[in-house]
């Protein structure tokens, strides 16, 4: 098991993060359970459920082709091959829902909200975002 992915092998505090990260995670089951009733896919990878297919790809199509998205401990993506790609990179989002709990979603909103009303790309200049692309690919540059 990667320290890079899982930061601690201490079963109660991986406990601790699994609930801290909870309503958060629960959105994301909720939606890819819902996938899941009407042929939708899961696997488990990386400590994450990860839901793809069937509805989570029909809501990531319509927010502009997005491959995945991080909600707690799930990932929603549409496809399997396209959770293999930025499996690394969705990875280091569910470490920021580790630091950041109930908190992240408002977080994350907020700066995209802050640089685009500063002319900025709301998703590039994302500080969220440029860590996990920093982290998922050390040979990667930010813009």
């Amino acid at each position: 098991m990667s320290h890079k992915f899982f930061p601690t092998k201490n079963l109660f505090l991986r406990t601790l993060l699994y609930v801290w990260v909870a309503p958060n995670s629960l959105l994301g089951i909720a939606i890819g359970g819902l996938g899941l009733c009407v042929g939708g896919r899961v696997i488990f990878r990386r400590g994450c459920l990860e839901f793809y297919g069937s509805l989570p790809q029909v809501i990531l199509s319509r927010l502009g082709g997005v491959i995945a998205m991080t909600l707690g401990h799930t990932i929603l993506g549409q496809t399997a091959e396209g959770l293999d790609l930025v499996r690394d990179h969705e990875q280091v989002h569910v470490r920021q829902y580790e630091v950041w709990g109930p908190m992240f979603i408002p977080a994350y909103l907020a700066s995209s909200a802050w640089l685009w009303w500063r002319g900025k790309d709301p998703y590039r200049d994302n500080p969220f975002e440029i860590e996990a692309y920093l982290l998922s690919d050390p040979s990667r540059k930010s813009d």
